[in-house]
């Protein structure tokens, strides 16, 4: 849904990215810098409860995320090496901000909660498929086929969670948050289902058109 708005929103980003440029920063060292600021940010998130704050300074670096791009491409132009850490980096950041949802139901919540619980082992869940999406892409195309689809993007599982978060720490009731991670944790599993079977399908068709050679 949000990869839509990623071309005008990385273009209004060129100024800063011409900035930069001249500061002599890399797009490799904003990729870096980007995740390891999230990630930091992130843990603290959890571990403090201050989750309007977290997610306020974590939408910020995400946002800047796109920078890398930008000043890659006013640079040395995508890399092979550049996408290898961006992607790698983006795992590093996933696995952050939903462990600092972890650490706030553990440390800020009453865990005897059934509703807590389900929150918890949600977001446990939405981990795992914030992983498995991408690696079943990369999987896809290292055997010759192409896994791009699926109901929601890494954009817009970040975004669902830096809501749930928000707005909880708003003074909604954590099972406000707990809500959001169900979500989550849904819309991951139909995505990965989504890939499966849409490599699934190609693998088929490959099969028959071998057959009929």
């Amino acid at each position: 849904m949000l990869e839509k708005i990623r071309g005008p929103f990385k273009r209004s980003l060129d100024p800063l990215a011409r900035l930069l440029v001249r500061c002599g920063v890399s797009a490799n060292v904003i990729t870096f810098a980007g995740a390891v600021l999230t990630s930091v940010v992130a843990l603290a998130t959890g571990v403090t409860g201050w989750l309007f704050a977290g997610v306020l300074v974590m939408t910020a670096l995400v946002l800047c995320d796109a920078l890398d791009g930008s000043v890659a491409a006013l640079t040395t132009g995508p890399t092979v090496f550049g996408g290898f850490l961006d992607s790698t980096m983006d795992r590093v950041a996933d696995w952050a901000i939903l462990t600092g949802v972890g650490l706030f139901y553990l440390l800020h919540t009453d865990m005897s909660s059934v509703v807590n619980q389900v929150g918890l082992a949600a977001a446990a869940v939405a981990m795992m498929t914030s992983f498995v999406t991408p690696y079943a892409r990369a999987r896809a195309e290292a055997a010759g086929f192409e896994a791009k689809n699926g109901i929601a993007s890494r954009s817009d599982r970040i975004l669902i969670t830096f809501v749930g978060m928000g707005i909880t720490g708003l003074g909604l009731p954590v099972v406000t948050l707990s809500g959001f991670m169900v979500l989550l944790a849904i819309l991951g599993l139909i995505t990965v289902y989504q890939r499966m079977r849409t490599v699934y399908v190609q693998s088929v068709e490959e099969e028959l058109t071998s057959d009929k050679a």
